[in-house]
């Protein structure tokens, strides 16, 4: 004969799991989804965290053998010892009386004494019953209801909303072609905003399109210097634009291939190991501190495609090529016959947020191209965005970047950068830069709080050393003498898993030749879905 006894069946409830706590939650709707998430168990010893020396062992042991009405968690445990609400032993009654209700139906004898115990426990829990009943149709219809009104079976929207408060303070306007103590008449404190949002849909599950819409009112070069810009600048007036498509695949077990119509950069491919600067809703409200400049070179939105593959579980490699005019079937654009960025990267990851990386870049604009996009991606003091007053040129990027996780709060990273830039074409044939940049973050993650994070900055910028005019060409872009640089602090605030909130403060130490230092405080508040 079968035979439950009350001692047996207590213990059983007080390994229920909360499903049905007072507020359904996504643990509720993934276990309605799945009906893996609790595992009906053939024996005790499956369960992990149970063992022979548990005074409620032969009790479980029982509930199994003779009953089957005892389940575990998905990692084979039974937590035993946790506490459980009214609705969780209703939930555990409710299982028992299925499986005696079972039991009888195909013939298996129950001890009478057993019976009227549940009957008991049953009249006594009616009412917990009753509700279990009603949420678990409620919890099913709402399922449904997600379902049929999927956004897609096969895509995902994300989104990203910044707004941020800012103002620029300094002696003088950085702009050239000014005067010296030529007053700052954009430095007023404005709100501003950027947002996007990514279709990102997967046909097999490992591949990936992703689809990119955004808008944004920012103001570019306050006080006429590029170091004032912030990591998520973006323009357009408030009108929507298309920023991003791009297919992306894998080719085998280690390789991966990428097709974009609308904008690739090397970031996209290979990791720039700037862990916590580089992103938009967390990381560095500067833009310069946020990550190498040669990421942001081929930031313009023409199409291109990539490679990466895995040469060893450590050492990878990443491969980049697009064009600024790709789109363009006229004379001097299209894909090979205009301004174009190759570049590759090889990296070397001993671990999370540790590693260090090689890249070079090749490009080349043709006569007017560095008047629609900046030769460094406007990361730097004016010489760099065009050196040489729209003519054509070719450059050389070279690049160390690295990144060491020293302990679990504390990581420093940074590069190293050096571009050769060469004039192709015009009356500066001939003439050279050389431009310089470098930069070291120090981060502190779980700063006061799991989750914040605070961040002090030093680098020097993209600039010029040496340029040559062997033409004694008229130009206002001339080498740079007086070194700039730029120390950046920020402070980001998890107000929850969503939204964060972040003060920053930088200042820029000779924004150009001989001119006064420039300030800049700023407030982010970042939205993410």
């Amino acid at each position: 004969m079968k035979k439950l006894n009350f001692l047996v069946f207590l213990s059983f409830l007080f390994g229920v799991n909360s499903l049905f706590s007072e507020k359904v939650n996504a643990q509720t709707l993934n276990y309605l989804q799945d009906n893996n998430a609790m595992s009906q168990i053939n024996s005790v010893s499956q369960l992990r965290d149970v063992s022979p020396t548990d005074w409620a062992f032969e009790a479980l042991r029982s509930l199994v053998e003779n009953y089957g009405c005892i389940v575990g968690y998905p990692d084979r445990t039974f937590r035993g010892n946790r506490a459980l609400s009214r609705y969780e032993f209703a939930a555990g009654l409710n299982s028992c009386l299925n499986s005696i209700e079972r039991l009888i139906q195909e013939g298996a004898t129950v001890a009478k004494e057993d019976i009227e115990k549940l009957k008991a426990l049953a009249k006594e829990y009616e009412v917990e019953l009753a509700n279990l009943t009603t949420r678990v149709d409620n919890l099913d219809a709402r399922v449904t209801f997600l379902e049929e009104h999927n956004f897609a079976p096969t895509t995902k929207l994300q989104g990203e909303n910044i707004f941020v408060f800012s103002g620029v303070a300094g002696n003088e306007t950085a702009a050239i072609g000014s005067k010296k103590n030529t007053p700052i008449t954009d430095g007023q404190i404005t709100a501003n905003f950027r947002t996007r949002l990514d279709l990102n849909t997967s046909f097999t599950g490992e591949d990936l399109l992703k689809v990119r819409l955004q808008m944004g009112n920012f103001y570019f070069a306050r006080a006429g210097s590029n170091l004032t810009d912030f990591n998520f600048s973006a323009g357009g007036e408030n009108n929507t634009s298309l920023n991003k498509v791009q297919y992306s695949f894998p080719v085998g077990d280690r390789a991966k291939l990428w097709i974009a119509g609308i904008k690739i950069t090397l970031d996209d491919i290979s990791d720039p190991l700037s862990p916590y600067t580089a992103d938009f809703a967390t990381g560095s409200i500067a833009f310069f501190p946020s990550l190498a400049p040669i990421y942001l070179m081929n930031d313009y939105e023409g199409p291109g495609f990539g490679a990466y593959y895995d040469i060893t579980d450590n050492l990878n490699i990443g491969l980049l090529y697009s064009a600024l005019n790709g789109a363009n079937p006229e004379r001097g654009n299209g894909l090979f016959n205009g301004k174009y960025n190759i570049a590759t990267q090889l990296t070397y990851q001993m671990g999370a947020n540790t590693g260090i990386a090689f890249a070079y870049a090749r490009d080349y604009s043709g006569t007017g191209d560095l008047q629609d996009f900046s030769l460094l991606g406007y990361m730097g003091v004016a010489n760099t965005d065009d050196p040489f007053d729209g003519n054509a040129a070719s450059s050389d990027h070279y690049a160390i970047i690295g990144s060491w996780q020293i302990t679990p709060r504390f990581n420093v990273s940074g590069w190293g950068m050096y571009t050769h830039s060469k004039a192709e074409g015009g009356l500066r044939r001939g003439d050279s830069a050389d431009i310089w940049n470098w930069k070291v973050s120090l981060a502190f993650p779980d700063l006061f709080k799991e989750g914040n994070l605070g961040a002090i900055s030093v680098g020097s910028p993209p600039y010029a050393s040496t340029l040559t005019n062997k033409n004694n060409i008229p130009t206002d872009i001339v080498a740079t003498k007086d070194t700039p640089f730029l120390i950046e602090t920020f402070y980001t605030f998890k107000l929850t898993d969503n939204i964060s909130i972040a003060p920053a403060f930088w200042v820029i130490l000779n924004p150009e030749n001989n001119r006064d230092p420039l300030y800049v405080g700023a407030l982010r508040t970042a939205f993410t879905f």
